[in-house]
Order: structure tokens, then sequence, then C-alpha cells
């Protein structure tokens, strides 16, 4: 089993149910023939202290595969650095004392977070999965963050079109996982 255990773009907010990355991703796995049931634990406005209050939910499941996506809202939100390091942090060392593989899916902010804000959220990003030797999806919304058409009018949660397109990248990063695996 693989969660897909993340904030309001894992849970697809704004685009109708049944449209969200994780969605797109089981539809993917299916048409690739890889026999992977993919579970949606995403809440809208999580930040990683959610997610890291959550983090035994997720255990109880028993995932093999985790695709971590936190910290968006940390960001929006000004949280303190260390603290948005300190919970995925633990989420990403619990998750991988208790045997499962964890993809964590990085993040990025608007540019008028400022150049320093932002260059530091981002590095903690590469020095966990430096840490902790994980697959790092550099950015989630790589595919989509650009285009307008494949973004909701907030600029930050992607359309039903866009969630496809974040699950087509996802899998180029999960693939390799679940071959290993």
């Amino acid at each position: 089993m693989i969660v897909a255990f993340g904030d309001s773009l894992t849970a697809g907010f704004g685009a109708e149910s049944g449209y969200s990355y994780p969605d797109f991703l089981q539809k993917d796995l299916d048409r690739v023939g890889l026999a992977w049931h993919v579970v949606n634990a995403g809440v809208s406005g999580d930040t990683t202290t959610d997610g890291a209050n959550r983090l035994g939910d997720v255990l109880a499941a028993k995932p093999r595969v985790v695709i971590l996506e936190f910290g968006g809202n940390d960001g929006l939100r000004g949280l303190p650095l260390e603290k948005t390091r300190a919970n995925l942090d633990q989420m990403v060392k619990t998750l991988s004392d208790a045997g499962v593989v964890v993809v964590l899916a990085g993040m990025t902010l608007p540019p008028n977070y400022g150049p320093d804000y932002i260059r530091s959220f981002e590095q903690i990003y590469r020095d966990l999965a430096a840490k902790y030797k994980l697959v790092r999806i550099p950015f989630l919304l790589e595919a989509v963050a650009l285009n307008r058409s494949l973004m909701q009018r907030d600029g930050i949660h992607p359309t039903a079109q866009g969630n496809e397109k974040v699950a087509t990248s996802v899998m180029k990063y999960l693939k390799p996982v679940l071959a290993a695996h």
C-alpha cells in the first residue's frame, strides 16, 4: 500500500472528488499493471505539526511506501523554519524506523516571501533527503505551478487536469522505488 500523506495538495482541495493527484496516481499504477493501492491521507490546511500528530493513523494503515507532502502551509503562514524542519524530520524518522519507504515531496513558496526565507525553506527538503537517503521530488507542483490553466484561481492548488499532471510527475519518482520494493 502507498499512502499519500499531506495537506490540501494531496487531499485535492478544490477539485471534485476522485480528481486528486493520488486518485490519478492510482489510475496510472493500474494502467501500467502495478498492483499497488493508493490511500489518500491528505487533509486541507494541515501543517507539519498536524502531520506529525496524524502519523499514528498513517502507521496503523501499515503502508509500504509513503509520499510525504507537508510544509506548504507552514511556509505560507511564516512559521519558524526550525519547527517545520523538526516536524518533517520526526515524520521521516518515525516512518523509516517502521520500515516504510518515504518519498519526500519538496515545496517552495511564492516569491513575495523573500529569497532568503524561500532558500532556507527549500533547503529543509534537500537536507532531509540527504540525511535519510530519500527519493525527493524537488517540487511537487513543478509540472503545473507556472501554468495558470492548470491551477485554480488561488494560484496554489491545481485543477483536476493539474492534479493529473502532478500524478504523472510523481510517478516518475515513484516507479523506481516500487520496482526496488
